[in-house]
This record gives C-alpha cells, structure tokens and sequence, in this order.
C-alpha cells in the first residue's frame, strides 16, 4: 500500500510527500501581472506540500483573461517569480508553473492595452467576468486565429517554459480545463473550425497535444497535465468525453509526462479516475473532494499516485503536519478569495 507521507518521483522531479497543492487563482498580482512580495510568503509557507502546483499564469498577454493574475512573459515577472521559487526550494519544496492562456475567457479591461482577445472560433463565451476597473463585464468576443498564427500561439507555450525554468520552476504544467484555450480548441461549441484545428476529435486535440510537443522540447521529464473530462465551466460543451480524452490522452503516450493531474468529473456517469487510469500509464495527481482520510484511501488502494488539495490549502498552510498528525483543518473566508492584500492570503496560521 503506498501512503501520503512517502515519497514520489514524478518524470524528473522528486517529491517528498503526495500531498499536492493545487493551483488556485488568488488575484494578487499587480496590474501589469507581475507577482507581488506577498506571493513569495504564501507560496513559501505552504512549501512542505510534496508539490505546489502554482496558479494559473499567463504565457503571453494576451493569454492573460482575469484581474490581477501573473505572466511569465516579462523580466519584472520573472525575476519575482525567481524569489518565489528560491522561497519553496530554500523551504524545502517544489514547485511548478500552470500555463493558463484564457482564450475567449477574458476582458479587455484585464488585459494590456495592445493584448487581444483570441479563440480557435470568433464565438463569444455565455457569462461575465469581473474587472477592477469596470466592474462586472460580458466576456470579449474574441478574434479566431488565422490558420499561420496558431503555431506562435504554440511558440508561447515552449518560451513560457523556457521562461518557468529560467524562473527555477521544477516544470511546468498545462492546464487544459475550465474552458480555457486548449479545451476551447477540444470543445465543439467553441470550436467551429472546418481546418485542420477543426471538426472530428483527432482535429480538436491537435492544439493540446501540439502545446505538449513544444512543452516537452524545452523540458521533457518536467511537462504535465490538467484536465477535467466533462467540465463545462466558462461555456464550453463535450458531448463525448470518453472519445474526446481517449484521443488526447492516446497522442501523448510519446511525451512521457511528467504526471496527469485529473479533476473528478462533475459528470455522474463518467468517472475520470478509473478513465485516467485506463488511457495514460504514468502517474495520476487526483484532484476534488479529498480529506486526508479520503485521499490516503484513494492512494492505498491505488487510485493514483497523488492526491491535490486546494480548499485545505487556503487556511492551512501546515496541511501536511496536519493531515499528518490528525490535527483540525482550519475554514477559509470566502470573502478575501480575491481580494488584494495579505488579508485572507498570509495571514492564516498554522497550528499552535
């Protein structure tokens, strides 16, 4: 039986425990999505996480969709994102940098002034999203990219890794849910494509697995994966998810991924777990209504290889001695989620 507290290697990078962190939006970059010095002490107070998985962060501007969330495109970013790493590391932890490229999931109010807002199809998302500077907006009606600009949309993703590691992330992971621009190209809603990005699956998953490709060029043993088979947040509609993620999963066997992390499916009647386990052969983070009591369950019995908490990492930044030593788990405030400031970030404590 493998435990919680044991030790993993994931592709190239060695964890000290399985209890992951998962990424969390927490909107406290600044304007220009640069990372503030308040990050760098609420990723290092939770680095006894065997792997923090940070927030999602923008590869490019124009990949940037909400308020306040961090790029790695720029020296500014880096150079804070270096002492977040160096903050973890020195703590004893990894860490690695999600690449979220909104697409359509974006305002023009949260972006820079020559950033656009694009899509694989010039089809607006239902629902709106907030701004600092203008309050609640619809989502941009996005531009569709041309067939010649997608490979640089690609490009992207290879120097936003290039980037994470110059910033001394331990790898990168992409993440390829919540209606974002990956699962934006896989969906057949937001996906009118007739090219070779469009129409039947083995076209949809083209962009997903060509990302991965340019990924796994600059750090293979270090590139991963997030997905949520089913998952229709920010619009986004699968009527297959079996045959959309067979052909994903099935094109990346040659990639040798670091892990899969898999959120369970809202979907009733799809259990992503056991489908994960079916169609990729490395290691499995499991993700979304884990205790600790759940999650050393889960991994005795084989179900993966690691188990991610967000929730329990809000207000416990000492998760792990925690879950170790059977100790309560702190509530969070859901009112300073994303507010700015140290408020409802730093400021829990950790177990007297």
């Amino acid at each position: 039986m493998t435990g919680l507290f044991e030790s993993l290697q994931l592709g190239d990078i060695a964890l000290a425990n399985r209890v992951v962190m998962a990424p969390m939006t927490r909107s406290r970059a600044d304007a220009e999505a640069v990372p503030t010095p308040i990050m760098i002490e609420y990723y290092r107070q939770r680095a006894s996480a065997g792997l923090i998985v940070s927030e999602g962060i923008g590869p490019s501007r124009h990949g940037i969709g909400y308020c306040r969330t961090p790029g790695i495109y720029t020296a500014r970013q880096l150079a804070v994102w270096r002492q977040v790493t160096d903050a973890v590391h020195e703590a004893g932890g990894r860490i690695v940098a999600q690449l979220m490229h909104c697409g359509r999931a974006a305002s023009r109010f949260n972006k820079a002034a020559d950033a656009e807002t694009v899509a694989p199809s010039a089809v607006q998302a239902a629902g709106r999203i907030f701004t600092d500077a203008a309050g609640m907006q619809d989502f941009d009606v996005p531009r569709a990219l041309s067939l010649v600009e997608i490979p640089g949309v690609i490009e992207e993703y290879a120097t936003a890794t290039r980037n994470a590691l110059e910033a001394g992330f331990d790898g990168v992971e992409l993440h390829c849910t919540s209606g974002y621009l990956p699962m934006q190209f896989m969906a057949t809603n937001s996906n009118l494509r007739t090219d070779a990005y469009g129409g039947p699956v083995q076209h949809r998953v083209r962009f997903t697995i060509e990302a991965l490709e340019a990924m796994t060029a600059v750090a293979r043993g270090r590139v991963s994966m997030r997905i949520c088979p089913g998952n229709p947040f920010n619009d986004v509609l699968d009527p297959d998810p079996a045959a959309t993620y067979a052909a994903l999963l099935s094109s990346t066997a040659h990639l040798q991924l670091a892990y899969l992390h898999v959120i369970r499916s809202p979907r009733r009647d799809f259990d992503a777990f056991a489908f994960a386990r079916g169609h990729f052969a490395g290691p499995l983070i499991l993700n979304d209504g884990f205790d600790g009591a759940s999650a050393a369950l889960a991994l005795a019995e084989g179900h993966g290889a690691a188990v991610s908490f967000a929730r329990h990492y809000i207000g416990n930044p000492d998760l792990v001695r925690r879950l170790r030593e059977g100790l309560p788990l702190a509530g969070l405030n859901p009112k300073t989620l994303y507010t700015p400031g140290p408020v409802g970030y730093t400021d829990y404590p950790c177990a007297g």
